[in-house]
C-alpha cells in the first residue's frame, strides 16, 4: 500500500515538470561578438607566461604576470591536479583542489614594526 501511494505521488508531482518542458521557447544562437575599436591591441605584458617544469614524475605549470608567480598548478604522476595559489604579495601559497570556490580567510595588518 505505501509504495502504490508513494509512486502516485511522485507520478503526480512530476506530471506539471513534463508538460512545462514541452512548452519551451525556440532558442536562437548568441550573436558574434563585435570587432576590437580600431587601433586596440592586445599587451601581451598582460598575458600570464606559463613555465612547465618536470621535478621527479610530478608536472608543474607556473603562471607570471610581469615576472611575479602566482599560481602553480600540480599534477602528480598518480592523482588529481590541484592549484597552489598566492594569497599576498608577501604571504604564503593557498590549495585549490578544483573550480570552487576558495575560503576566504580576513587578514588584517594590526601593528607593523
Amino acid at each position: 500500500m505505501y509504495r502504490v501511494s508513494f509512486r502516485l505521488i511522485m507520478a503526480l508531482m512530476l506530471t506539471p515538470l513534463g508538460a512545462q518542458a514541452a512548452d519551451l521557447p525556440e532558442l536562437e544562437p548568441l550573436p558574434e561578438p563585435p570587432d576590437p575599436p580600431a587601433g586596440y591591441e592586445l599587451d601581451p605584458a598582460y598575458e600570464p607566461q606559463v613555465t612547465i617544469v618536470k621535478r621527479g614524475e610530478d608536472t608543474i605549470e607556473e603562471y607570471r604576470i610581469n615576472g611575479q608567480l602566482y599560481m602553480q598548478k600540480v599534477t602528480p604522476a598518480h592523482g588529481v591536479p590541484y592549484y597552489l595559489v598566492k594569497e599576498s604579495v608577501d604571504g604564503g601559497w593557498a590549495r585549490m583542489d578544483g573550480p570552487g570556490e576558495r575560503i576566504a580567510i580576513p587578514h588584517w595588518v594590526l601593528f607593523r614594526f
